[in-house]
């Protein structure tokens, strides 16, 4: 008797922890390459227990087959890692802007490792993601991210079947908003410069002898940092209301 006792005891902590683990490897600073695994498992497994009394009614009893175990556990696998993209998904919105910078800054070929993206990226853009993680984490809107996690049990209901369809089509959607955000953000850099080229242009067609582009790459980088302090803060203020609406509207039925 004591063992299908335990059983049913542990059984809702594994599947919560399944999905909380699974959206928790993924959320923007909690995630990162750079916090060490046992942290993550350890916030993963802490967070498992807090949430555990209210959302042990909701999960299913146990299965009677390995295979069915298995279903269960790799649906409520997809559904946490789903959950952590769509948030990951808004922090890729600072690496497009960032990126952008960095051309018009001339610094697209200064590579360093960007912890927040797991990658190489320029400079600017790895500036960006440090300070949206920090933005995020100084705003509290990972405890938005968290309560979402939580919410997430009325909208999939554990042991049903992801809806594949409309997950992807949820990815998709997140990344072009995402990628326009980000285009946003960087819209006064994309301007500017292209008005700069023009002049360039212009003054190399009068001065055929001299290499404009050549002399004017430090006026470029002077011009891109003052337009980027004059600039960054309302940017970064419009990513953070974006990321904001986004985790209020969050989750929702697809």
């Amino acid at each position: 008797m004591l063992s299908p006792l335990i059983a049913a005891q542990l059984f809702p902590l594994l599947l919560i922890f399944v999905r909380v683990g699974a959206a928790l490897m993924l959320l923007p600073g909690i995630g990162d390459s750079t916090v060490p695994p046992r942290m993550r498992l350890v916030l993963a497994l802490a967070l498992t227990l807090l949430v555990a009394p209210p959302l042990t009614p909701l999960m299913p009893p146990p299965p009677d087959s390995p295979l069915a175990l298995a279903l269960l556990i790799g649906g409520e696998t997809v559904v946490g890692l789903f959950l952590g993209l769509i948030v990951r998904l808004l922090l890729t919105a600072v690496d497009v802007a960032g990126t952008v910078v960095s051309f018009q800054l001339s610094l697209a070929n200064a590579f360093v490792f960007n912890p927040a993206m797991a990658a190489q990226g320029s400079l600017v853009s790895n500036f960006f993601t440090t300070l949206g993680v920090l933005l995020i984490l100084l705003t509290d809107l990972h405890h938005a991210m968290l309560t979402g996690i939580v919410d997430s049990y009325m909208v999939f209901a554990p042991g049903g079947t992801p809806p594949a369809g409309d997950l992807a089509d949820a990815v998709a959607r997140q990344v072009a908003a995402s990628f326009g955000i980000g285009l946003r953000m960087a819209a006064p850099f994309l301007v500017i410069g292209l008005i700069f080229y023009l002049g360039l242009g212009l003054m190399a067609r009068l001065m055929p002898q001299i290499q404009v582009f050549f002399i004017a790459i430090p006026a470029q980088v002077l011009l891109g940092f003052a337009i980027l302090g004059l600039t960054l803060s309302a940017a970064m203020l419009y990513w953070l209301d974006a990321v904001a609406m986004a985790l209020m509207s969050f989750p929702k039925p697809f």
